[in-house]
Order: C-alpha cells, then sequence, then structure tokens
C-alpha cells in the first residue's frame, strides 16, 4: 500500500465495506462547494480497497431553484464532472432524497429522470423512495419531505414496514433519509430538522421491532451519532457545506464503514485523510467479574484522565427512590477534584426525578445536561448507564440493567465527554460536600462501575 493510500475497514467475517457521506449542495461550476467537496471525493479516491458502494443520504447539488433545466444542469455537472472519477457500474452510487433537490413536484420530477432510482416505492413514490437489496443486506430509502404527504418533515411509514416485513430474512438492515428523527447538537424544529412529531414515533417503533441496524440520515452539517431502542442514528452532512458548519467542532468528512456477522464498525475521515472518529457496535458486554460495588461516601475515583478511544466507563444504579415528592437534586455519583466544582454529577432532580448527568467543560462557563428516564416515587429502579467517548453527544446511554437496547441521553451539546479528564475523587449519595450536598433521598442505593 502506497503512503497516499488510505486503508479501509474490512469485513472480519463475510460481509460489506462501503461509504456514507452527505450534503455537497454542489453542482455549479466554480461555486465554493465544488472545491469543498472534491476535497471529500480525494479522500474516498485514496481508500484501498475502494468500497462495494456508496449511499448518499441528500443534497448532491444546491438546487433549490424553479427552473428545471437550471436543475438538470446542476444534476449533469454534479454526475458529469464532479462525480466523472466513479466507476459507477462498478461501484453503485445511491441517494436519498433532500431539501436542495426534492423540494416540490418540479423537483421531484427532475430526480426522479436524472438518477433512474428503483420504481418499488410506494404509490407516487417510485424513484424517490425506493429499496436494494445485495445477498443479506436491505437497503431502504425513505422520502421525507415528500410533497403529496405535505412536503419537508413529511414522510410514508406504511411502505417502509411492508417493506420491512417482506425482508424479514436480511441480516442486516439500513434505512436512509434526509431529515434526522433526533436532533443533532442541539439543533431542533420540527419538519425543518427533523422529521414532524406526527410520523416520529412511528417511524422510529417500524425501525426498532425488526432491528434496524441503523437509520442514516444528513442535513444537519455534522457528524453524529446517537441510539434509540437499539437502533443508531446516524447523521453525516460533511460532503461541502464547510463555510456553515460549526468551526472547531465539525468538519468536512466522510465515514468509510464495515458491515459484518461481528457487528458494525466506521472510521469518520477528514480531508487530510484522518480518522477522527471511530465506533464499533455493538458495544461488547463486560464480563461480570470486572464490576466492583462503590462505597457509599467520598473515596478515589475508580478512572482518572482522559478515557482513550475504544474505552467506556459503565455504571449500575440501584436502589428505591423516595416515596414522598422530591425536587431538589439527588446525588447518584459525583466526580470531582477538591477546590473546583465537580465536572461530572449523576443524579435526580425536578419533580419527576430525572436522571440528569451534567457536565462542566470549562471554569466559569455554564455546564451541559444530558437527559435521562424519569422515575416514579416510591418505586425500585436498577439502570444501567455507559458513557462511551466515540459517540460524542450522544455517548451517554442508558437501558434497564438485563435488558440489551441501549438509548442515548437527550442533549443540546455538539461534543460528549470524550476530551474529560476524569478528577481523582468520587462521591456516592451526595454531593462533594459531604452527607448535607444533594443527598439521595431514596434509600438501599448501590453503585457499581466497570471500565474498559
Amino acid at each position: 500500500m502506497s503512503q497516499d493510500e488510505i486503508p479501509a475497514l474490512l469485513p472480519r467475517t463475510s460481509g460489506y465495506q462501503f461509504v456514507l457521506y452527505g450534503d455537497a449542495c454542489s453542482g455549479v461550476p466554480g461555486a465554493r462547494h465544488e472545491t469543498t467537496f472534491a476535497s471529500v471525493n480525494a479522500v474516498i479516491r485514496r481508500l484501498q480497497p475502494q468500497p462495494e458502494f456508496i449511499l448518499f443520504p441528500g443534497d448532491e447539488i444546491i438546487g433549490l431553484t424553479d427552473d428545471a433545466d437550471a436543475l438538470r444542469a446542476q444534476w449533469r455537472h454534479w454526475l458529469d464532472h464532479e462525480m466523472s472519477w466513479l466507476d459507477r457500474p462498478a461501484i453503485p452510487l445511491w441517494h436519498t432524497t433532500g431539501n436542495h433537490t426534492a423540494y416540490d413536484t418540479m423537483s421531484e420530477d427532475v430526480f426522479r429522470e436524472v438518477l433512474d432510482l428503483p420504481k418499488n416505492g410506494p404509490p407516487g413514490q417510485e424513484g424517490l423512495s425506493y429499496w436494494v437489496r445485495r445477498g443479506d443486506l436491505l437497503l431502504v430509502f425513505v422520502h421525507t419531505l415528500w410533497t403529496g404527504l405535505g412536503g419537508e418533515g413529511h414522510v410514508e411509514t406504511e411502505w417502509l414496514e411492508s417493506v420491512l416485513r417482506q425482508h424479514a430474512d436480511a441480516r442486516h438492515k439500513l434505512v436512509l433519509g434526509h431529515h434526522p428523527v433526533y436532533p443533532v447538537n442541539g439543533f431542533s424544529g420540527p419538519y425543518q430538522r427533523e422529521i414532524g412529531p406526527e410520523h416520529a414515533g412511528r417511524f422510529w417503533g417500524i425501525l426498532v421491532e425488526p432491528d434496524v441496524l441503523a437509520y442514516v440520515c444528513s442535513h444537519i452539517l455534522a457528524f453524529d451519532v446517537q441510539v434509540y431502542r437499539g437502533v443508531l442514528q446516524i447523521c453525516t452532512a460533511g460532503a461541502g457545506t464547510a463555510h456553515r458548519m460549526p468551526e472547531g467542532v465539525e468538519y468536512l468528512h466522510c465515514v468509510q464503514a464495515a458491515l459484518d456477522d461481528h457487528g458494525f464498525r466506521y472510521q469518520v475521515l477528514d480531508t487530510d485523510g484522518i480518522a477522527r472518529e471511530r465506533l464499533e457496535w455493538p458495544m461488547a458486554s463486560f464480563p461480570a467479574e470486572r464490576w466492583r460495588d462503590l462505597t457509599r461516601g467520598e473515596g478515589p475515583a475508580s478512572v482518572t484522565g482522559r478515557l482513550q478511544s475504544g474505552s467506556r466507563v459503565e455504571f449500575r444504579f440501584r436502589g428505591r427512590t423516595a416515596a414522598d415528592a422530591v425536587s431538589s437534586a439527588q446525588t447518584l455519583l459525583s466526580a470531582y477534584s477538591p477546590g473546583s466544582i465537580a465536572p461530572v454529577w449523576i443524579g435526580l432532580q425536578g419533580p419527576r426525578q430525572t436522571l440528569t448527568l451534567i457536565l462542566g467543560r470549562e471554569p466559569s462557563r455554564s455546564p451541559h445536561y444530558w437527559i435521562g428516564p424519569s422515575f416514579p416515587g416510591g418505586e425500585n429502579f436498577d439502570l444501567h448507564l455507559a458513557i462511551n467517548p466515540d459517540m460524542g453527544p450522544g455517548g451517554v446511554l442508558f437501558r434497564p440493567w438485563g435488558e440489551r437496547r441501549w438509548t442515548s441521553f437527550a442533549a443540546a451539546s455538539a461534543t460528549g465527554l470524550e476530551t474529560l479528564q476524569w478528577p481523582a475523587r468520587w462521591s456516592v449519595g451526595h454531593g462533594q460536600h459531604g452527607g448535607a450536598d444533594r443527598p439521595f433521598a431514596g434509600s438501599d442505593l448501590t453503585v457499581s462501575v466497570s471500565i474498559g
């Protein structure tokens, strides 16, 4: 392999290796996005071996014109010039619709015409929504702004459910659409930024039942991964629109991925070909002998310093909530250094006793909040909480102990705990200032930890 080549992640058994990227917003000769898009394509061209296929979840061109001929010209420039390096018969490229490319009936017609995608979608959406089967892999592409249903943020679900049921024998299933279902980096707004609320719950439920691996989307200019009820939401929107990305946080990128019987792995490559983020999913369970109970009160921390990529810390919280209404903050675990406010606090707060993680990144700056489930008063709880720095803001996860499906805490941050320097002291059952500081108001609290 030459110095310029980038080694691709490969399946460890029989499987698939491919590329995800989206939101180039190009198609205009000499425009600013042509250069940035080319810089991302240059990285894909360096991959060895080349991907088996490419998935592009929308906004290839800048679009948003009422001139059909101008729209066709953008598509032709994108396909025939900007993507001329790709041997499409050998490496298929599959697309979803996007808000720059399928925003009205005219643009939907042009999308169908120039891309000529499979016509196996629901009535009225032929060539807009469709599915592809490759061996034991099912790919389903949904149109998240269908004009026939209301436009942006609206998506049909009955056909999706039918396709997943029809292909129940597929070992691996990916669903792709342009709009996220869950907010990314705190950018939230029904229809404009994510799928509308009247569709979102049913849409996600349809993904959960047949064990879809991931919903892949773009639209929000970021790379982001979260998980809800065991299904990943992967947002990749870094193919060209650099000037609108949060500086110092997000970056132009593509995602090279491998999928096999052991699971899913990816590397997020920037325009220098450097892997800035990685993940292996599902997370391997820690063996029972690695878990240990923590002593109530203050003591030395079980982990200090920065968690390295591939490492994580997990907690098991067991106890019984207070029978009487308690709204004040109640500490489960606090991580701190003497003389400074705890950078990590995990506990219950508010009248619904909502599980919350508070992260203080910088002195004198407001902390960031991760919001989890709430607990009724006077009831037992047994919760598994994981902190995975490889998942960024989506890497604070929970599930009832003994269940297999993880869910990310809700957050409005663009980064997670990946840069946190864990401090030297932990306190269980109360805050850093002794037993009177935010004490746990329930009973029978037990906290266990495992690190690996």
